[in-house]
């Protein structure tokens, strides 16, 4: 299961309700940070998310509301004895960004930090990590600067049909975990294939669209998504203000959610000068009924 909690939901400057950009994603063992506005860490409190438990970082851009906690972040997780693993990825200038970052404070740098620049090409969608379990993609946006959007696609894996296993006489036990990896195994003289007492269960994928005109490389990376989140800093009668920006309208979004045909769209990135965002719900809403605005706090099982 893959769960996704909204740490800030704000555009740039923060509000009374809404802080300023970070979304936390918890699967298995690995918590990843998709940016780390200005006091991020403070919100992880208030969600009941260990700080300590984030694995990765993932960078869209360099603008001050999607990296200003990254630093404070660091800070504290370099108090942890155990030298914590930390990798952060990003788009061209991550590298010098992060070294001036940890340059601009006094403290000793206890993190087993990895900086890893990712440069997907025009029109391509890159594979910027592969695991056992999961593949994280990535690819450029259409920003005032270099910014990159992020999938996470969880692998498809096996599952063991418990009337199939009881059939073949099979008992629970560690075989079974040879299985579900798509291994035969011999158990009591007989020959067991994965197919024998296996089901497939087809991975999630969840889309991470920041801050961005509207671009064919959006759809492409949404594409299919079981989840796109996306910047929606607009209601759809400022698009003139949007194109002026770079940023997208809720009906852009909408749009893009529609075209890549996704199961559900959330909506974040909020100007400030949206009290409520019925407006921005609303309008994507005429595009595309699965949508929702997020809210400070929120959490998503997918």
């Amino acid at each position: 299961m893959i769960e996704i909690t909204f740490l800030g939901t704000s555009a740039m400057v923060p509000t009374k309700e809404r802080n300023v950009t970070g979304i936390f994603l918890r699967f298995k063992n690995e918590g990843i940070l998709m940016d780390c506005g200005e006091g991020t860490q403070r919100q992880m409190n208030i969600a009941s998310i260990n700080r300590n438990s984030v694995t990765k970082i993932l960078v869209s851009h360099w603008h001050g509301d999607h990296v200003s906690g990254i630093v404070g972040l660091l800070q504290t997780m370099a108090k942890k004895e155990d030298n914590p693993r930390v990798d952060i990825y990003g788009p061209k200038g991550t590298d010098e960004h992060v070294k001036n970052m940890i340059k601009m404070v006094i403290f000793d740098i206890q993190v087993d930090l990895k900086v890893h620049e990712l440069l997907p090409k025009k029109n391509e969608v890159l594979t910027a990590l592969e695991t056992e379990d999961y593949i994280i993609q990535c690819a450029q946006l259409d920003h005032k600067i270099p910014c990159i959007g992020y999938s996470f696609i969880e692998k498809d894996r096996l599952n063991i049909d418990p009337p199939k296993m009881r059939k073949l006489g099979m008992k629970e036990g560690p075989h079974l975990r040879k299985l579900k990896l798509g291994q035969t195994i011999t158990y009591k003289d007989n020959e067991i294939k994965p197919e024998d007492v296996t089901y497939e269960v087809k991975g999630k994928k969840i889309t991470y669209i920041a801050d961005t005109q509207v671009c064919e490389n959006a759809i492409k990376l949404a594409q299919g998504s079981d989840l796109l989140i996306s910047e929606s800093v607009y209601a759809a009668k400022l698009k003139e203000k949007a194109r002026e920006y770079k940023h997208l309208t809720s009906e852009d979004a909408a749009t893009i959610a529609s075209q890549a045909e996704v199961l559900k769209l959330v909506l974040t990135h909020f100007s400030q000068r949206y009290k409520t965002v019925e407006e921005i719900e609303e309008d994507a809403k005429l595009i595309f009924p699965e949508t929702v605005c997020a809210y400070d706090f929120m959490k998503i099982k997918v």
